[in-house]
């Protein structure tokens, strides 16, 4: 038969680009296959074939309900993603393209199946088998690009993923998996056909929960309640001031001085101790700048009671400062000695613990002076200091705290989740 040359032109004309796959279930990363399957068919005919294998392992999915959620996730090549029981093979795809009239395919694969479908394919090409009889032109099979199975986003987005997380019943890993268009009852439902799929029970209640990874100890420490509370004296490490803590805010936080109120990060500033203050006193006394953490000379241990409180004669050999006037009025060594061992645990107690004011041993009997932090508590509390409210209060304290906590964490799983949807848009 003899061909004319606009009838030649018209069947070079008649190219179509195809893929074939799993898909089970659909991910985002399947989305880019089939933009990029678009994108080189240009203005050609472009197809999308899904296998009909089904089981409980890999294939959890009706073949029905597989084309049913891939045209609900990409509504933009819908028409494009077949229907057709027939096709159960790539073969029955090439056989079903043929009787079409297509002389011209170009087959769109991953980058690591390209050169198996391209030897398959050819092989066939032209024989009559149980796969039927095809005979193209030409055959490309080309690749829709690199994909990396560590990858966060689409890059990285795998069925075998998907079905991992639906195992796991991980419906947040779950829902990442899903282009951004897909609204969250419809990703419950899709999680929920995987897992009946799978054989196992389907979910009735959803956590959309991100643990984050530290960004910044200091910070997490800090919204963790650990590092900071209001009223606590801290060092402003470029004045190297004293200061107190006037509110603590989301990432900063605002201090008191002598000479006013400052707003200061976290870095900013540095919780104060005893050996870290003599140390900027003691330095700034020579003249000389203070010492840092680390740097030869730094004191391990530097009491300032040591350098400016005479000692206790009977205990003055015990760990630490025994300042004479903590003594005053008490005969008994052993009563020092208890006393000393008192006052070393109760340093160690927060300021809101009310096991940090009991009497120690001797103030029964001994004219001694009352603690600072003693006339603090009794200023809030009365002279007969009532426990159970004052440990009811911190209790609604800590409470007031946690609910801010709460809600700090739930903004920063927010910004998290937003920020992963943007980077899988």
């Amino acid at each position: 038969m003899d061909y004319s040359f606009k009838t030649f032109l018209a069947e070079e004309e008649k190219r179509v680009y195809f893929t074939f796959g799993r898909m089970n279930p659909p991910t985002i990363g399947h989305g880019k296959l089939l933009e990029k399957l678009a994108t080189l068919a240009g203005k050609n005919q472009y197809r999308v074939y899904l296998s009909q294998s089904q089981d409980n392992k890999d294939n959890p999915l009706a073949y029905n309900d597989k084309i049913k959620i891939a045209r609900k996730m990409f509504p933009r090549y819908a028409r494009r993603i077949m229907l057709n029981k027939k096709v159960k093979t790539v073969f029955d795809a090439l056989q079903t393209l043929y009787d079409e009239g297509f002389v011209n395919i170009v087959m769109v694969v991953g980058s690591d199946r390209v050169n198996e479908f391209d030897v398959l394919i050819k092989k066939y090409n032209g024989k009559k088998g149980r796969h039927g009889l095809y005979n193209f032109r030409k055959i490309d099979v080309v690749s829709a690009g690199q994909r990396d199975p560590d990858a966060k986003g689409a890059e990285g987005a795998s069925a075998t993923k998907q079905r991992d997380a639906a195992r796991a019943n991980d419906f947040t890993t779950f829902s990442q998996g899903l282009p951004k268009a897909v609204n969250n009852f419809d990703a419950k439902k899709i999680f929920n056909s995987v897992r009946k799929g799978m054989g196992l029970e389907e979910q009735k209640e959803f956590k959309n929960h991100i643990q984050l990874e530290p960004v910044n100890e200091t910070r997490e420490s800090y919204v963790s309640g650990d590092l900071y509370k209001v009223g606590d004296e801290v060092i402003i490490k470029d004045t190297e001031e004293v200061a107190k803590i006037k509110v603590c805010g989301a990432n900063y936080v605002i201090v008191e001085t002598a000479n006013g109120q400052y707003r200061k990060w976290l870095e900013a500033i540095e919780p104060m101790d005893e050996s870290l203050w003599a140390n900027i006193r003691d330095r700034r006394a020579a003249g000389k700048p203070r010492l840092k953490p680390g740097q030869k000379g730094y004191p391990k241990t530097l009491d300032i009671e040591a350098t400016s409180s005479p000692q206790d004669p009977d205990i003055k050999d015990r760990k630490g400062t025994q300042p004479r006037a903590y003594h005053a009025g008490i005969k008994k060594v052993s009563t020092k000695k208890a006393r000393d061992a008192q006052f070393k645990r109760q340093s160690k107690m927060r300021d809101d613990d009310p096991s940090a004011y009991k009497p120690a041993p001797g103030d029964a009997t001994a004219k001694t002076k009352p603690s600072k932090h003693t006339l603090k508590f009794r200023k809030m509390y009365g002279e007969k200091v009532n426990i159970t409210l004052a440990k009811k209060r911190i209790e609604r304290e800590k409470e007031v705290d946690r609910i801010k906590h709460d809600r700090m964490m739930d903004r920063a799983r927010n910004r998290d989740t937003q920020a992963k949807n943007k980077e899988t848009k």
